[in-house]
């Protein structure tokens, strides 16, 4: 990392500008004249196409603006380069945010690339799902793992809770996910019920495996959506989440599906089919008990050669009460309990029809029961 705490921003071979270190720890930025001409504003709202230094006011992302954030991994990848780190002989607590940026390098989610980069992962050769599953859960369960530079380079840049790696397949990318010692062991098969089920409901998903496995029912894979591979190139697309769009706290209960369908609307320029599918989502989230739809769990691709914001594949699809028992996004205000009222409210306030959102309700509810029946409790759905 460079001494005077710059680090440089790029899509493809395209530099989109430089971030600088303040003295309180925020990291500014400033577009590149180049990218200025002919470029597009990565954080819509945040960071329009201005000629300016632009500074974060929010505490939450760490010093960053929330296009930058989302670059980060999270918990899962964060305790894996923490200990990476530590072994490596370094302090976590003393390696600043552009730092870690420069670990993360070309390997975040979405386009964005961090230069001057720093390498910190290992040989990764020789996958073996059941091995990497059970190195996963002795390392939340704190005890030593030999094989962190494999993990690291597996998965240390992956977003979300659940440890998980991303690797090719079939000449395609995936991301793998393995059950935490708090879930079932068959976590994989629910979250793949629910992926096919939500594809069912008409809810756009990535496409999705389940990978085998000696000792569970198998592992939950998704395909990448951020990531095309086209011969021997791979084309990376650029994705905000909602947290970073609208510069929210995931962590918290800080958005409403009013505020998701407007910002649907507003970004893809009132496309009807993305603004349906978010309705349905928000239909399925509720019927079907996922309740940790935080702001982090939507996302929209921007597609470079129309110039214009899509809704991406829905994702983090599966049965979950968060510790308090409401949704991370409320519907029409209600966090508990909300049901069909709400929903229509929700709908109707964003320019659908009753009568469309109410068979978009019904579709979804009916479709929920038959393929996720054994997963819900007595008057869910």
């Amino acid at each position: 990392m460079k001494e005077d705490n710059r680090l440089r921003v790029r899509f493809g071979d395209r530099l989109v500008g430089t971030m600088a270190l303040t003295a309180d720890k925020k990291a500014a930025f400033a577009y590149d004249d180049g990218w200025l001409q002919d470029g597009f504003p990565i954080s819509p709202f945040s960071l329009p196409l201005k000629k300016q230094v632009f500074l974060p006011q929010k505490d939450y992302f760490q010093g960053l603006f929330g296009v930058f954030a989302d670059s980060l991994p999270d918990a899962w990848g964060n305790l894996l380069l923490n200990r990476l780190l530590k072994r490596n002989g370094m302090d976590p607590g003393r390696v600043n945010i552009l730092e870690r940026l420069a670990i993360i390098g070309l390997a975040g989610m979405g386009a964005l690339i961090y230069e001057p980069e720093r390498r910190m992962e290992g040989d990764a050769t020789g996958i073996d799902l059941d091995e990497l599953a059970g190195q996963c859960r002795r390392l939340l369960l704190s005890e030593y793992e030999e094989d962190l530079d494999k993990l690291y380079r597996l998965g240390g840049t992956s977003g979300g809770t659940r440890p998980k790696i991303m690797t090719a397949v079939d000449g395609e990318d995936w991301i793998i996910k393995f059950p935490a010692p708090w879930d079932g062991k068959d976590a994989g098969q629910m979250e793949y019920d629910y992926a096919a089920c939500a594809k069912a409901c008409g809810i756009e998903v990535p496409q999705t495996r389940l990978f085998p496995s000696a000792v569970c029912k198998g592992y939950f894979g998704s395909r990448r959506f951020d990531r095309r591979r086209e011969g021997t190139a791979v084309r990376r697309f650029h994705v905000l989440t909602a947290a970073a769009l609208l510069e929210l706290d995931f962590g918290q209960p800080s958005l409403d599906y009013h505020e998701l369908m407007k910002l649907t609307r507003i970004l893809t320029g009132g496309r009807w089919e993305d603004m349906e599918n978010m309705f349905r989502r928000m239909c399925f989230n509720v019927f079907a008990h996922n309740r940790d739809d935080h702001s982090k769990n939507f996302s929209f691709l921007y597609h470079e050669e129309t110039d214009e914001w899509r809704l991406s594949p829905a994702y983090d699809l599966t049965y979950s009460t968060t510790y308090y028992g409401e949704h991370m996004t409320a519907v029409d205000g209600e966090g508990a309990s909300p049901g069909p009222a709400q929903l229509m409210a929700v709908g109707v306030k964003a320019g659908i029809s009753r009568k469309r959102c109410q068979d978009m309700m019904e579709e979804v509810r009916d479709c929920v029961k038959k393929f996720l029946g054994n997963y819900l409790r007595d008057g869910e759905a």
